[in-house]
C-alpha cells in the first residue's frame, strides 16, 4: 500500500517544485491544483504523474515561464486565445474562471484555446463550476498528434480527444471525463510500461487487426486505437471524434494543417452555462435529480453492482482522499524526487 499524503501538502509540494523552475507562484499553484484534483478523483494517468515532464519542459524552454495568452477573438459571451505555449494548467484555469464570470452574466460563455502546453486532467478543471452551481463541458484535442483511426480505416488522424462535462445536483454532482479512443493514450503508455496487456483488444495492428497489446502502438508503422464503438459500432466514436476537433481546433482557426511540430501542444473548447438563465434553481436541481435517480433505481443486470451515475465513484474516491489522505500512484513520489532535490524543495512527509 502506498503511503498517505495530505492533499494540501501534495499541493505545496508540486507548487514549490514549479516556482523553482521558474513559474510564478499564482501559476505553480494552478498547476499544482490541477495535477493534485485529478489524482484525487483518481485519473492518475494525468495527474501528478505528469509533474516530472512539465518540469521537463519548463527547463527544456519548450514550456514558455512567462507572458500573457494573446486574444485572438473577444465578444461577450465567447473569447479565442492563442496561449503560445504557456503553461497548459494555468491558461485553462485562468480561461475557465474568465468563462465562468462571464456566463453568470450572459448565461452561457464559451472560448476556444490554441498552443496551450498538455493540459492534463479535464475533469480538475470543472469542479470550481460546480461549488458556483454551474455546468461545465470541455474537450481538447492534440493537432500534432495522431492515434485513433477514422471508422474503416487503419491509418491515424485523430488525437484521444476527452471530453469532459459536469452538472451540480443536491448531492454528488454528474461528472465525467472520457476519451473518445476505447481507452486513453496514458493508459495505454501504462500498460507498455508495465509490460501487460489492455483489458481488450481496443487496438488496431498496422494491418488492421484488432489487438491488446500496447505495444502495437510502437511498431513501424505504428497501429492505432480505435474510437468508442470498435470494429463493431466505431462509427459513432468516429462521429463524435469529428465534433470534438471541429469544436477545439476549427472555431479557433488552428488545427491540423498548420500544427506540424507542436507536439503535446493542446487545443482547448471549453463551454460555461448558468442553469438559472433556462430556469428557477429549484426547478433544475429537481429534473436533473429526477433524471439521475431514475437511472440508479433501474433493474441492474446483476443485482450486487446496482447502476452508477457517472463521477459517483470518483467523488466518493475524492472524499475518501481528502478524509484520509492521497496515496499517488506507484512511482509517482519517486519520479519526483531527483527534481525535489535538483530545486531544493523538501518532499513531503507522509501522514
Amino acid at each position: 500500500m502506498s503511503e498517505r499524503y495530505r492533499p494540501e501538502d501534495l499541493v505545496s509540494f508540486v507548487s514549490r517544485l514549479f516556482q523553482g523552475a521558474g513559474l510564478a507562484e499564482d501559476r505553480a499553484r494552478a498547476m499544482a491544483d490541477t495535477f493534485v484534483a485529478a489524482d484525487l478523483l483518481g485519473f492518475t494517468t494525468h495527474g501528478m504523474q505528469r509533474v516530472p515532464i512539465n518540469l521537463d519542459w519548463l527547463d527544456r524552454g519548450e514550456t514558455r515561464a512567462t507572458g500573457e495568452p494573446r486574444v485572438l477573438r473577444d465578444r461577450p459571451g465567447t473569447f479565442s486565445w492563442d496561449a503560445d505555449f504557456l503553461p497548459g494548467p494555468w491558461v485553462v484555469h485562468r480561461a475557465m474562471t474568465e468563462a465562468a464570470a462571464r456566463a453568470r452574466r450572459n448565461g452561457i460563455a464559451a472560448a476556444t484555446l490554441q498552443r496551450c502546453t498538455h493540459v492534463a486532467c479535464l475533469a480538475a478543471y470543472l469542479l470550481p463550476l460546480l461549488e458556483d452551481g454551474l455546468v461545465g463541458l470541455m474537450t481538447v484535442s492534440t493537432p500534432d498528434e495522431r492515434f485513433i483511426s477514422p471508422f474503416g480505416g487503419r491509418e491515424a488522424v485523430f488525437s484521444n480527444n476527452p471530453v469532459a462535462f459536469c452538472a451540480p445536483t443536491s448531492d454528488a454532482p454528474l461528472l465525467f471525463d472520457v476519451s473518445m479512443a476505447i481507452t486513453a493514450g496514458g493508459q495505454i503508455a501504462r500498460a507498455a510500461r508495465e509490460g501487460r496487456r489492455l483489458p481488450e483488444a481496443c487496438l488496431k495492428t498496422a494491418a488492421g487487426e484488432a489487438t491488446d497489446d500496447p505495444d502495437a502502438m510502437s511498431t513501424d508503422p505504428p497501429g492505432t486505437v480505435m474510437p468508442i464503438g470498435g470494429l463493431g459500432h466505431g462509427h459513432k466514436g468516429y462521429a463524435l471524434t469529428l465534433l470534438t476537433e471541429v469544436l477545439s481546433q476549427a472555431l479557433g482557426g488552428h488545427g491540423r494543417r498548420d500544427a506540424a511540430g507542436e507536439g503535446e501542444a493542446n487545443s482547448v473548447y471549453l463551454q460555461v452555462v448558468d442553469p438559472r438563465a433556462f430556469s428557477e434553481w429549484d426547478d433544475y436541481l429537481a429534473e436533473v435529480d429526477h433524471l439521475l435517480d431514475a437511472c440508479r433505481q433501474a433493474a441492474p443486470d446483476d443485482p450486487a453492482a446496482p447502476v452508477r451515475v457517472p463521477g459517483e465513484s470518483a467523488w466518493r474516491r475524492r472524499g475518501q482522499a481528502l478524509a484520509q489522505g492521497l496515496a499517488p500512484y506507484q512511482g509517482v513520489m519517486a519520479a519526483m524526487a531527483p527534481w525535489a532535490e535538483r530545486l531544493g524543495v523538501e518532499m513531503p512527509r507522509a501522514v
